[in-house]
């Protein structure tokens, strides 16, 4: 499916684990067929701009495509994420970005909530994930619209900000031109999915993988 401004409606108007279990998936994330894909491939950035952390010129990229209501991705950022951006990320030997890949509309509501307060500041957008992945079970499977407007008055956005933010087609386009991309091009068909260097490594991954990829890069 498309996500559309109606669709939206509804969410806003929806509460409660039927109505989260009701919503219906994005355009589906082709088979997992393998595809030769290239780091310029992954390289490529979302329509909305790339947020990231970590200097453009390190020694190792890592692509995340993730989705705000998967459980996974939640445990990844809570648990791995931290060591990973301590050790090699606030180093400067990894520069990590994250990019939206919504499984449903409360996925899609929490990215553009996301972007409508982080803005262009990284730092910024990454403490609203993390936020979001922290109180996803609050969000998700209450009352979206009113866990979301919370979580908006708690960064300094007005309920009509919030209001304004769930309905900016700009956004929803760009957030399902990212998801396209990554599942028509790099083939990405679940989530956490990440990229090293533009080596696909699928689903939520410990630190020590991690590591053991990262590691001879940097050597090279």
């Amino acid at each position: 499916m498309t996500f559309t401004r109606r669709a939206f409606s509804a969410l806003l108007s929806a509460t409660g684990f039927a109505a989260l279990t009701g919503l219906p998936l994005l355009r589906t994330i082709g088979s997992a067929a393998a595809q030769s894909q290239t780091a310029a491939d992954v390289a490529k950035p979302s329509p909305l701009g790339d947020m990231a952390l970590g200097p453009e010129n390190a020694s190792v990229t890592i692509v995340e495509y993730a989705s705000m209501t998967c459980p996974h991705c939640a445990a990844f950022t809570l648990n791995v994420f931290p060591k990973l951006k301590a050790e090699y990320i606030d180093t400067g030997k990894v520069r990590f970005v994250f990019r939206e890949f919504p499984l449903d509309l409360k996925a899609a509501a929490g990215s553009m909530l996301a972007r409508c307060i982080g803005k262009s500041d990284a730092a910024k957008y990454f403490a609203v994930v993390d936020l979001l992945f922290r109180q996803q079970t609050d969000w998700v499977l209450s009352n979206t619209a009113d866990a979301l407007k919370r979580i908006g008055r708690q960064a300094g956005l007005s309920e009509d900000q919030v209001n304004a933010c769930l309905k900016d087609q700009k956004i929803l386009d760009g957030i399902q031109e990212t998801q396209d991309y990554a599942s028509k091009t790099l083939k990405v068909n679940s989530t956490p999915t990440f990229f090293v260097n533009g080596t696909l490594v699928r689903g939520e991954t410990s630190l020590e993988a991690f590591e053991k990829m990262i590691n001879p890069l940097l050597k090279a």
